[in-house]
């Protein structure tokens, strides 16, 4: 079914769900995973307070990884360092330059007000990407 699939996650609710239906989908296809996490952050504050942040995000990404590989699913972790709303684009270009089957990510369940003027990486990411796309909520 897919032989690589690109599971983009942050440190929110669905997350766990996320890793879950991605260890469903990499058992059923015998396919190896290739976690993604895009650390959004200010450039003024990389070398700072934000430096840190993404220190976190290192750690919290390769226990996620660590999960999955405990699984006997083939398991890479890549942390990219980005600017703010640039997340989606980030992923698509992965997807694309790793050659993935499916991409599989979280939906925060924004609505409304919130979701028109903050967006959604998810909805961006649907727009964008040329392969499927399955949301978790």
């Amino acid at each position: 079914m897919y032989e690589k699939i690109l599971v983009a996650v942050d440190e929110s609710e669905a997350a766990e769900r996320v890793l879950a239906a991605a260890l469903e989908i990499a058992r059923l296809s015998s396919g190896e995973v290739w976690l993604l996490h895009v650390w959004e952050g200010d450039p003024s504050v990389y070398k700072s307070a934000g430096a840190r942040s993404c220190d976190e995000a290192r750690s919290w990404l390769e226990t996620a990884a660590e999960k999955l590989a405990a699984s006997d699913i083939v398991t890479h972790a890549v942390l990219i360092a980005n600017l703010y709303g640039y997340a989606a684009r980030e992923i698509t270009n992965i997807a694309v330059a790793l050659e993935v089957g499916v991409i599989i990510m979280g939906s925060r369940g924004r609505n409304g007000v919130s979701e028109l003027l903050a967006g959604s990486t998810a909805r961006k990411v649907i727009h964008l990407a040329d392969r499927p796309v399955l949301v978790v909520r």
